[in-house]
């Protein structure tokens, strides 16, 4: 009964967010708190809650202070190199643009963090999406899935928690899987490339200096009139995408489908959107009194210094990140005015992400308090046909791609892995070949509903969860599959 219940709850879940009947937060809250009370538990959901909001405390901290620091960095210029190097690469083009955005998310995840792997990229690309009216739901798509590639790494998380839970050693672990981590990763990229090119035949391609010019003689970004070869579709994708070329800009918010609504409400919200998007578009913009360039070479060295001491673990990085915030704003803006204004600036983020993470804290909370993840994971083991004995190694892959999309990290790899590697090793697959498999999930793993990370990503992107989900699920499983059979082709699994 508790394993058709916690189906039925992520599933629950999952498709009323995706058809938009419900906030990703409601559903969250509402739906586990639901079938709590079917499972006849309702009396120990406090419990409950609070041992998943306890458990996921620092991680929303980490969020907070995370999404403070670098929106600070932001704001001082530290990124606009980087920035500038990405425009002048892609020259205003579709393809270049979604290939650039993989290439950078994989750039960044070398940190090992999701949360400021997403922050930096979103706010990188986001203008040149937002230009060109492109689909917001590719870049968030694409960054999610290089960054689960990446994930992988034994500094990010997953392989940590295998060598941990099999006692075995990291590099052991992650070292051989090296070769088909970097087909899974060839395979985003060229993934990239098939959604730029669907994007370049969709809007046709650009140079900067038409961009530009077009929005000088405009006087604002938010009347920019895009026109260069090609045509555009003249309609919202409805995935995120904006309308053709020749018209206005008009921004179309979180689920990237505008409406045709008319009215004082209508128009007030679409001038409140506008302009939050002209503050964004503005990101780059030489002149903007927050930029620090005395202070570059500072902020420069207190962000690797920052993420130096994050991969060798010196603090916990959620005291790291406090205290990176702290410094940074004190630094960089030591009139309290100003500070109250770069914190005002970044609050709706900041809430918007720390609200997403505890109500998925009662989501996991439930999940696991009612004994529904170790139900659903016994009898996914147990139904394993024992023919498949000897090929373990196999189904550890093919089984890490939806456990870990629907079970935390931490569930899967504590929980379930130890079971899997037992039941190999009864029929002579190692260990160590099961918990490389068990790396094969990660691509669609970026993108699960309690992972914290994707709501940073969705959040800043203004990208419903649901369009993101409806979009990348696909796309991720396939990249997780094509690392698994590379990893058997190889002989690595």
């Amino acid at each position: 009964m508790l394993t058709i219940l916690g189906f039925a709850m992520i599933a629950t879940f999952l498709v009323l967010i995706m058809l938009k009947k419900m906030s990703p937060i409601a559903a969250l809250v509402l739906i586990p708190a639901l079938f709590c009370v079917f499972v006849g538990k309702g009396a120990k959901l406090g419990d409950y809650v609070l041992d998943g909001v306890t458990s996921l405390a620092p991680t929303a901290a980490m969020l907070m202070f995370a999404i403070v620091y670098f929106g600070v960095m932001i704001d001082v210029g530290l990124f606009d190199p980087i920035v500038r190097a990405i425009l002048k690469f892609c020259k205003a083009d579709p393809l270049r643009i979604v290939v650039g955005t993989a290439v950078l998310a994989a750039i960044v995840s070398l940190d090992g963090d999701g949360s400021t792997t997403f922050m930096i990229t979103v706010s990188a690309m986001y203008p040149l999406y937002k230009r060109l009216k492109m689909s917001l739901v590719v870049m968030t798509g694409v960054a999610a899935m290089a960054n689960g590639v990446m994930n992988t790494l034994p500094w990010g998380g997953p392989t940590a928690r295998a060598a941990t839970a099999l006692k075995l050693d990291a590099s052991d672990i992650f070292i051989p899987m090296i070769p088909a981590l970097a087909v899974g990763l060839l395979g985003v990229l060229a993934l990239s490339y098939v959604l730029g090119r669907r994007e370049r035949k969709r809007l046709g391609v650009l140079t900067l200096d038409e961009v530009l010019v077009e929005e000088k003689e405009t006087g604002s970004t938010s009347e920019t009139v895009l026109v260069g070869a090609g045509t555009g579709s003249g309609a919202g994708s409805g995935n995120g995408g904006g309308t053709g070329f020749g018209k206005k800009a008009v921004p179309t918010g979180g689920s990237g489908s505008g409406t045709d609504a008319d009215g004082p409400a209508a128009e007030e919200h679409a001038g409140a959107e506008e302009s939050e998007d002209d503050e964004r578009l503005a990101g780059l913009d030489p002149n903007r009194t927050t930029l620090r360039p005395k202070l570059y070479w500072f902020n420069a060295l207190l962000t690797v210094t920052l993420l130096t001491a994050m991969i060798m673990e010196l603090l916990p990085i959620p005291v790291l990140f406090l205290l990176g915030a702290a410094l940074a704003l004190t630094v960089n803006f030591p009139h309290m005015p100003d500070q109250k204004a770069r914190l005002g600036a970044h609050a709706e983020n900041v809430l918007n992400v720390a609200g997403m993470v505890f109500a998925a804290a009662v989501f996991t909370g439930v999940l696991t308090g009612t004994g529904m993840v170790d139900s659903m994971a016994n009898w996914l083991v147990d139904n394993i046909p024992d023919g498949m004995g000897p090929h373990m190694a196999f189904v550890t892959g093919v089984l890490s791609i939806p456990l870990t999309y629907f079970m935390s990290n931490d569930g899967f790899y504590f929980g379930v892995l130890p079971v899997l590697a037992e039941a190999g090793q009864a029929h002579g697959v190692s260990s160590l070949e099961i918990a490389r498999a068990s790396l094969v999930g990660q691509p669609l793993h970026m993108s699960s509903p309690l992972v914290p990370a994707v709501y940073v990503l969705v959040g800043m992107a203004k990208v419903e969860f649901g369009d993101h989900t409806r979009f990348v699920v696909k796309w991720a499983a396939l990249t997780s599959l094509v690392i698994l059979a590379a990893g058997m082709l190889f002989g690595i699994i």
